[in-house]
């Protein structure tokens, strides 16, 4: 139950709109109806000890209310509830406030983040929440901003920006309060940016400190001491390319050991070979670092993938938990990383107490619990294989920002997971670009098969899955098979309940003990973001976030169709028992058909267009020319017979709808045979799809 009165406030009057304070989030498990942090407490377990709504009723779960929301690209943000109000950011970094009892609108907040921005962004235009404190909002944009707005009125108190907007930041991640400072990160490790996290003063937006996780040029001062250790874990000129390690989404306070955790991202470019070339660590790139929150200084450090070569950043979500392991009381973090290892780690001092591997790995045979490395499969490090080979899991990640849930209920970790793998191999030659992402990976190699045989083992292997991981065991205790990655994050409840959306549009509740499905219903679009549960006037809700995107579908292409074409339909979606709402049929899509020119383009033009294409391209509309259906499918673009092409593509007819001109980078030669390529492809797919007899 929610407490008995409001904070701040005596019993009867209204209460300040988020008027949420330190002693609030450290004693959130007393407010059990309100969600007033990313991961309800500051312990980011996503735990919610609502118990009304339970295995035995979960099944007469309805439609509360809907709220449709103006862009139809990914949403990954989790909602924020405080006080019977409910506080959220959608794609393109847009905020909105809510009744949470009816989902009316009291307010909403645009902005106008520059479209052409989207270049810059890896992954969508997505942003995944806000915080609160004292009476105000916080959210970061993708341009790079950090903006406080008016919890009452959703008018602008103050905006500062968090990053160099020559360069190529982004930000997607939802803030931390902690102390009185809003602390943010920042994404574009493959945009060539030198990552960091900074705290903002709350009240003024003042910076406060900022820590940063790999070192700058060697021939300035560094901005802390053990950024000069650091430096020495790094061989060649990194930092005229960033050097990567961006803190994107992972950053964690426990207000017991008063330390913040922080993930640190995957180096740039991927490929150690360009940004380490005579190897290293490459501290701090794809770690967990601790820093104290007043200053943010240094304490200690566990990197989880010394020299990545694999986009195995650490930013995946923190857990904070109190476990017995070996009849001892530790103070623990629970970390399912991309890599494929489930890490216990103590959070005193980072020393590792387990490592496992949670789904099938085959870049490591497992992590050494001495030296706290992995044990790596050498044929992995595909800057000096001679064969191309499969690594699993891939840049996707075993699991990514997909948030996670502990129970401590039942002692599981509830983890979305997914298995797809990827053909790593550098570039034969490397050159940083601005409207490209730079991974120094040869993605034409990457990219799909189009042999058969080939391309349906590769579709085979590919899958989704719910776990429920013991983390004293490290093993599993139960699974949910999915026939798509790119499933939601989780939230289990003390009423023995998991919740999950998946990517085929569905949601779902699961007996938390066991993995016996409850109840699901139709969202009408992929599910990616957490779920919450929270209280108003003694009603228990469960709400998530609905809207299908993120970089799986816009850039995996065949893989992302795997369960068929889904739409986004960005919806905030409640539930609660006996909910009578519905939501609007969607209209009838007709199929697209296929209407290319003739391919008459030269082999060598086509090959030309392909690594082009992949390059350029596929980010967005997926690989080998094949959307996963959030962005249009280019083979069957109209522009294909006509000069339109080169007003989109060079002109920036669409950058309006963050479509760039790519006139700096490429020529028009460039983009006719990028146009050949698609063309070649589109026919290509006719004549795959005509009957074996007809062929």
């Amino acid at each position: 139950m929610s407490r008995p009165s409001i904070h701040g406030a005596k019993t009867g009057e209204h209460p300040k709109p988020a008027d949420v304070d330190a002693a609030r989030l450290v004693e959130a498990d007393r407010e059990s109806g309100n969600w007033m942090t990313y991961g309800r407490t500051y312990t980011e377990q996503r735990f919610s000890p609502l118990k009304q709504i339970d295995q035995s009723n979960a099944g007469q779960l309805g439609f509360a209310w809907h709220f449709d929301l103006d862009t139809h690209r990914g949403q990954e943000a989790t909602p924020i509830v405080v006080d019977g109000v409910m506080y959220f950011t959608s794609a393109w970094s847009k905020a909105f406030a809510l009744d949470a009892a009816t989902g009316a609108l009291k307010w909403s907040y645009d902005p106008k983040v520059p479209p052409e921005t989207a270049v810059n962004a890896c992954c969508d235009v997505v942003n995944r929440g806000v915080a609160v404190w004292r009476g105000k909002v916080y959210f970061g944009t993708l341009d790079g901003r950090l903006i406080a707005l008016d919890a009452a009125t959703g008018k602008k108190i103050w905006e500062t920006q968090t990053t160099d907007p020559s360069k190529r930041y982004t930000i997607t991640g939802a803030p931390r309060v902690v102390k009185g400072k809003v602390l943010i990160g920042n994404g574009g490790a493959e945009m060539g940016v030198r990552g960091y996290v900074s705290a903002y003063d709350a009240e003024t937006g003042t910076l406060a400190w900022r820590f940063y996780t790999v070192p700058g040029d060697p021939s300035k001062p560094f901005e802390s001491p053990i950024l000069a250790k650091a430096a020495k874990t790094w061989t060649g000129e990194w930092w005229k390319l960033g050097g990567g390690g961006t803190v994107w989404d992972a950053i964690v306070y426990d207000p017991e050991l008063d330390l913040v955790y922080i993930g640190v991202g995957n180096g740039g470019p991927w490929s150690g070979k360009f940004r380490s070339p005579h190897d290293g660590d490459n501290l701090f790139t794809c770690s967990i670092v601790a820093l104290k929150p007043d200053t943010g200084e240094y304490v200690w450090h566990y990197q989880e993938d010394p020299g990545d070569d694999w986009d195995y950043d650490s930013d995946e979500q923190i857990i904070l938990a109190d476990l017995n392991i070996d009849g001892s009381a530790r103070k623990v973090i629970l970390h399912a990383p991309k890599n494929g290892f489930f890490y216990v780690l103590d959070r005193a001092n980072g020393a590792l107490i387990s490592a496992k591997p949670f789904t099938l790995v085959t870049w490591a045979s497992g992590i050494d619990l001495k030296s706290g490395r992995p044990i790596e499969n050498p044929a992995a490090r595909y800057v000096s294989a001679t064969k191309l080979m499969p690594v699993v899991p891939g840049p996707l990640g075993a699991h990514s920002w997909q948030p996670m849930s502990f129970n401590p209920l039942t002692g599981l970790v509830y983890i979305p997971i997914q298995d797809v793998g990827f053909f790593y191999k550098s570039e034969s030659q490397f050159r940083q670009r601005q409207l490209a992402a730079n991974y120094g990976v040869d993605m034409l190699a990457a990219g799909m098969p189009q042999d058969p045989n080939v391309k349906k083992a590769v579709l085979g292997s590919v899958g989704g899955r719910l776990v429920a991981w013991d983390p004293i065991q490290q093993k599993e205790a139960w699974s949910i098979k999915r026939p798509e990655p790119w499933n939601g994050g989780v939230l289990s409840t003390a009423g023995n309940l998991v919740f999950e959306g998946t990517a085929i549009g569905n949601f779902e509740a699961y007996r938390a003990d066991t993995g016996e499905k409850v109840w699901s219903v139709a969202a009408q679009t992929g599910v990616m973001a957490g779920p919450i549960a929270y209280e108003v006037n003694g009603e228990e809700y469960v709400a998530v976030l609905a809207g299908w995107g993120g970089v799986f579908p816009l850039a995996a292409g065949e893989v992302a169709l795997k369960a068929g074409p889904i739409r986004n339909v960005s919806r905030m979606l409640a539930f609660k028992i006996g909910g009578q709402a519905s939501l609007p049929p969607l209209p009838e899509i007709e199929k697209p058909v296929l209407h290319p020119p003739p391919a008459t383009a030269s082999a060598a033009d086509v090959a030309r267009g392909a690594e082009m294409y992949q390059r350029y391209c596929a980010m967005c509309h997926g690989d080998v020319a094949v959307s996963g259906n959030v962005l249009p499918d280019l083979r069957y673009s109209g522009t294909l017979a006509n000069d339109q092409w080169y007003d989109i593509v060079l002109g920036g007819l669409l950058k309006p709808n963050g479509m760039v001109s790519f006139e700096k980078e490429l020529s028009r030669h460039d983009a006719e045979a990028v146009r050949a390529y698609v063309i070649a492809r589109a026919n290509q797919s006719i004549a795959s799809e005509k009957p074996a007899a007809a062929k």
